[in-house]
């Protein structure tokens, strides 16, 4: 078995920590985290030891690490690893700045090292499956994708200020998804952005809703729709509309009883959180991250993922504040 060490036990730190420590090829050695309550926590939870970031860096025997701290930590978490020769497992968005980025891919690439980014949607079993009958040409060429991504309700004020804004946090799942599915990198976008939900968003200069065109060299088109507030739970649902057909994926549901009455038919709301909603994806990332180590093969979504989706943000950015109907060209 493979140690391995976990930096962050928040919100998403904790669902890693729980997925490895169940993980049968891996024994998570290693929590850090400045927050000592929650290490305590995860650690009495999962048989982990709290340890700091030189401890685990200098133990050869730790072969991967896992990085889900605070976003300003990444870089610097995974430069580090890269030296000590340690495989990373990264969280979104690798850094809020392009030039740190490229700083980090400079270190990982210098090093050898693999390196994979969580987005965890590319292993959802629903779009997988989806992925994957859009690859053996079910519905012929694809012209065009329709992703809709809307959170049960938006943030609070603190969180977003410790954030990189909804494009970044939250859109560039999204943006992966369009690279992946349409086939062929989008050299147009166009976004829009209105802050309509909470005041928040508009105090902090973000938006909590907002729309994007991309399109493709060849003209292929994706339409992504973002909203911070679904009253009817975690809205997650992908089309994709091809020369012979369409493909799509819809939302969760808890179970798939429906009740046919006198007054209408019902069933379940989607799942309320991400976290329920993809359990089985963020799994399926770190077991499939696990065994293209063990394997030698490279993992599913690297670093170059996540940089281009970053692209895709700035210029979401871009197009956004300059208040004009035109796209950005890429």
């Amino acid at each position: 078995m493979m140690d391995v060490c976990l930096f962050g036990v928040g919100l998403i730190g904790s669902v890693h920590a729980g997925n490895l420590a169940r993980h049968p090829r891996v024994r998570l050695r290693y929590i850090v985290d400045p927050n000592r309550e929650a290490a305590a926590r995860v650690a009495a939870a999962t048989g982990a030891e709290i340890a700091e970031t030189e401890t685990v860096m200098n133990d050869p025997s730790v072969k991967m690490v896992f990085i889900a701290s605070a976003t300003r930590t990444h870089a610097d978490l995974a430069m580090a690893a890269a030296a000590k020769g340690k495989a990373i497992f990264c969280e979104k968005p690798i850094d809020l700045d392009l030039k740190r980025t490229d700083e980090c891919l400079a270190a990982v690439e210098k090093a050898g090292v693999p390196f994979q980014i969580g987005f965890n949607r590319r292993f959802d079993p629903s779009f997988r499956a989806l992925k994957e009958r859009l690859a053996a040409g079910e519905i012929g060429a694809v012209e065009q994708v329709i992703i809709t991504s809307r959170d049960p309700e938006p943030e609070t004020e603190e969180a977003l200020a410790g954030g990189g804004g909804v494009f970044r946090e939250m859109t560039i799942h999204d943006f992966d998804m369009a690279r992946n599915l349409l086939g062929e990198e989008p050299v147009e976008l166009f976004a829009t952005g209105s802050s309509l939900v909470a005041p928040q968003y508009r105090k902090l200069g973000d938006y909590d809703t907002a729309m994007f065109i991309l399109r493709t060299a060849s003209g292929r088109q994706c339409h992504i729709n973002n909203s911070v507030r679904a009253a009817y739970g975690y809205d997650q649902r992908i089309e994709v509309h091809g020369a012979e057909g369409m493909l799509q994926a819809g939302n969760r549901l808890p179970t798939s009883v429906e009740m046919y009455g006198g007054k209408g038919i019902s069933r379940d709301k989607p799942y309320y959180f991400f976290v329920e909603r993809y359990a089985e994806s963020y799994a399926a990332e770190i077991d499939d991250f696990i065994t293209s180590i063990e394997t030698g093969r490279k993992p599913a979504v690297t670093a170059s993922d996540g940089r281009k989706a970053m692209i895709l943000c700035e210029a979401a950015l871009a197009s956004a504040r300059s208040g004009r109907f035109e796209p950005v060209n890429l």
